[in-house]
């Protein structure tokens, strides 16, 4: 009997943090965490799954009708999902699922999960259907974040399912374009200090949207996608200060990532000038967007003192990860991240989600 396995990376996000939801450019990364389905067929059909990380079981019931037990069911939504597409299921698994990839700490392990799981189900289904990643990774967003009504984006799911380095833009259509730059070495470093992800980015993201709408309702030109920061000024006295400070700082992080993409696409990168526009998009991310905490702004103060090009707050925030580029000295700066916190790696971008049988 044949193993299936089924491997997807995580991510972190290099430009465009808080970005994706509003239809703003985003610069993915693929990383070298991943988490891992191995499932092994039964006589039935039942799915039997053991979460090997986190010593707990499911069990699901594939003849039956798919209620959710929990808000982030995403497991059972995306059966569900797929079910509503024509998709059937008729082979039952004993599953194991188990990886690296921090958890609840902005590294996207929980999308790498949907993706995994997205790949596994239509691997398993009767109808055997090949799929692109693209397609995939869409799948994944319409069952955790439209099938929940959840604030999140689609970058999550476009960097696990495709790897490596992206360019995603979803406004006024998905378009995704792969980069095929050489980076060198990355290191991820976990806070350890816990995050609220859905809190942070509803809050993020709602006064971002408020402001865009209002100024919408009463400007037919009013375009998030063209407005220069310069012309934003028009606009001061019609939102309140907060929203004004939030959009300008929205709009610096995106011309930020359309910088950033010529300069991952150049014949020949400038590594330093990568590093500089990391930096110029934390310094935003902490004080405009104040998603950044103490205790990461230290690590990132560590690592940029001891040879990193540049540092950032990585996912939502409010705790969780920061990632430095460290193409040199990478070794320094994981022996002094680890007198802060033990959970450091060095990490490389990696390919998407795949599949092998043994």
């Amino acid at each position: 009997m044949s193993v299936l396995k089924i491997s997807t990376p995580g991510r972190i996000c290099l430009f465009g943090e808080h970005q994706d939801y509003l239809g703003l450019p985003v610069i993915a990364a693929a990383i070298n965490k991943r988490i891992n389905i191995k499932a092994t067929e039964r006589n039935d059909n039942i799915l039997k799954i053991k979460f090997n990380n986190l010593n707990s079981t499911d069990e699901i019931n594939l003849s039956e009708n798919i209620n959710y037990l929990n808000e982030k069911d995403y497991l059972r939504s995306s059966i569900n999902v797929l079910k509503r597409k024509g998709f059937e299921f008729s082979q039952g698994f004993d599953i194991e699922i188990f990886g690296d990839i921090p958890i609840n700490s902005g590294t996207s392990s929980s999308s790498a999960l949907v993706v995994a799981w997205f790949n596994f189900l239509i691997k398993i289904s009767n109808q055997k259907i090949k799929l692109t990643p693209e397609e995939i990774a869409y799948l994944a967003y319409e069952s955790e974040v439209l099938e929940f009504n959840e604030p999140g984006g689609m970058m999550d799911h476009y960097s696990t399912s495709i790897g490596n380095i992206i360019w995603l833009q979803t406004t006024p259509c998905i378009k995704v374009k792969k980069i095929n730059a050489e980076l060198g070495d990355f290191i991820l470093a976990d806070s350890e200090e816990p995050k609220d992800t859905k809190f942070i980015l509803s809050r993020v993201k709602n006064n971002v949207t408020d402001a865009v709408n209002k100024l919408k309702n009463k400007f037919d030109d009013f375009d998030l996608q063209k407005i220069s920061i310069e012309d934003l000024e028009r606009y001061k006295y019609e939102i309140s200060e907060d929203q004004f400070e939030l959009l300008n700082g929205t709009l610096r992080n995106r011309d930020i990532t359309f910088e950033a993409e010529k300069v991952l696409t150049a014949n020949e990168i400038n590594k330093i000038r990568i590093g500089n526009l990391l930096n110029e998009h934390q310094k935003i991310l902490k004080d405009v967007l104040q998603i950044s905490t103490n205790k990461i702004d230290k690590m990132i103060e560590i690592a940029l003192n001891h040879g990193a090009l540049g540092a950032k707050i990585n996912g939502s925030g409010g705790g969780g990860c920061m990632f430095a580029y460290a193409p040199k000295n990478s070794e320094k700066i994981i022996e002094e991240l680890k007198k802060i916190t033990h959970r450091t790696w060095l990490i490389k971008t990696d390919k998407g989600t795949i599949t092998e049988y043994d």
